[in-house]
């Protein structure tokens, strides 16, 4: 009897044991996974705005974008610890354990071809990730000094070749900026008749003092004083009124032009150009119906008041009119050459601007890049001065960086996700 009953059990194993098998051969049943199902596996984000992640499909609830699912392989990435990078990405460092470092270890970063290094890091090179003995790149990745919400990148030969990638060496150069601009030759009654009144009043200021009332000379002096401040707020600097005080009768070139004499040009510049324009300063002038023949002037005087509207500087320059041909109100190109002097300057492409920040993405060989945050000086066409951020001899990508951007704020975002901050659908 008891035998029967093992039978009748090890014959309803065996049949139990055979349906299971039967029924994964012909799919009936899934495997056994610890994994989701497909619909809800692995990490979502939102192409527009990578910083939004969910652990499954949806929306994204700031423009509606349907999500995309993250490839596992990039998950990994975004996810895995920066000290542990694997071979061929750069090492990454805090700055102040690179501050930290004794001169023969920096060595071994970089295996430094000068040797026998014995001068410690300096926190300039340190920001810059430069050797202070040899000025060589460390290869090293400044993870506190990346900009808020970017990622080193590293890409593959063939990925930067499929987005073009182009990169140069920043380097000081020359620089020069063309500041072109519209001209007027005057034709300025106003400021006529003010310069009459100041030769007046300084005349009456004069021969008050010959006499012995002395409410009389305060009153002349006060007119000389007021006829000054008008002066001043047409545009004179102190330079100019002197000038004025020693004529004997108003500047007529500012009402009519005649051959020998001089003529005044008045051109306005943007506020931003302000700084980078001087009394002084050489101007050319062309005029269309004499293209061959240019002319030169000096700049003289800078207005005080900016115009609320335009934010833009009159400036005014007097220039020798020997043949009589510049006549009043006459329109004319105005231009000033600055010479910005010897900067680091890198081509506009280079330059990725967020709105909010001015990004450039630096090569650190064997396809990793780093987002630096730079200070931009001054612009010309086709360069910007660079006053902090990078340094002379980086390599600089100046095609491709847009896929780059979008390469390193996405990875910046999905580590942080991994780190803890995912959304749910």
């Amino acid at each position: 009897m008891r035998r029967s009953q093992i039978i009748k059990i090890v014959v309803v194993l065996v049949i139990v044991f055979a349906g299971i098998w039967a029924a994964r051969q012909n799919h009936w049943l899934p495997m056994f996974s610890n994994t989701r199902s497909p619909a809800h596996s692995g990490t979502y984000f939102c192409p527009m705005h990578p910083s939004y992640v969910s652990d499954r499909p949806g929306q994204c609830p700031i423009c509606h974008m349907s999500l995309v699912q993250m490839k596992s392989s990039e998950e990994a990435n975004a996810s895995h610890d920066h000290a542990a990078l694997k071979d061929g990405s750069p090492k990454e460092l805090t700055l102040k354990e690179l501050m930290s470092m004794k001169p023969g270890q920096i060595c071994l970063l970089h295996k430094c071809k000068m040797g026998n290094c014995i001068i410690a890091m300096t926190e300039e090179m340190a920001r810059l990730g430069k050797c202070p003995h040899c000025k060589e790149d460390l290869g090293v990745i400044i993870k506190d000094l990346l900009p808020e919400g970017y990622a080193h990148v590293k890409l593959s030969p063939d990925k930067q070749r499929t987005i073009g990638i182009q990169t140069v060496t920043a380097e000081t150069i020359d620089l020069k900026k063309t500041i072109r601009t519209v001209g007027v030759i005057a034709q300025d009654s106003e400021l006529y008749q003010a310069e009459a009144e100041y030769i007046q009043a300084l005349k009456a200021y004069e021969r008050a003092q010959t006499g012995n009332l002395q409410e009389v000379i305060e009153q002349a002096k006060a007119l000389v004083e007021s006829t000054e401040v008008r002066l001043t707020y047409l545009g004179l600097n102190d330079e100019l009124i002197n000038e004025v005080a020693k004529m004997s009768t108003p500047d007529q070139s500012l009402l009519f032009t005649k051959p020998g004499g001089s003529v005044w040009v008045y051109a306005k510049i943007y506020e931003y150009e302000i700084p980078l324009v001087t009394v002084g300063q050489v101007v050319g002038i062309e005029v269309s119906s004499l293209p061959d023949k240019p002319y030169v002037g000096t700049i003289r005087s800078i207005d005080s008041i900016l115009d609320s509207v335009t934010r833009m500087v009159r400036v005014r320059a007097q220039i020798e009119n020997t043949d009589g041909f510049l006549k009043s109100d006459m329109y004319v190109n105005f231009i000033i050459e600055v010479d910005l002097g010897n900067v680091l300057a890198v081509p506009k492409e280079a330059v990725f601007d967020t709105g909010t920040r001015k990004i450039i993405f630096v090569d650190k060989k064997d396809g990793n890049f780093e987002p630096r945050e730079v200070i931009l000086g001054a612009s010309t066409e086709t360069y910007y001065e660079i006053k902090s951020g990078i340094q002379a001899g980086d390599q600089i990508v100046i095609s491709g960086n847009f896929l780059i951007d979008s390469e390193s704020r996405l990875k910046s975002a999905l580590s942080q996700a991994t780190g803890g901050h995912q959304h749910g659908g």
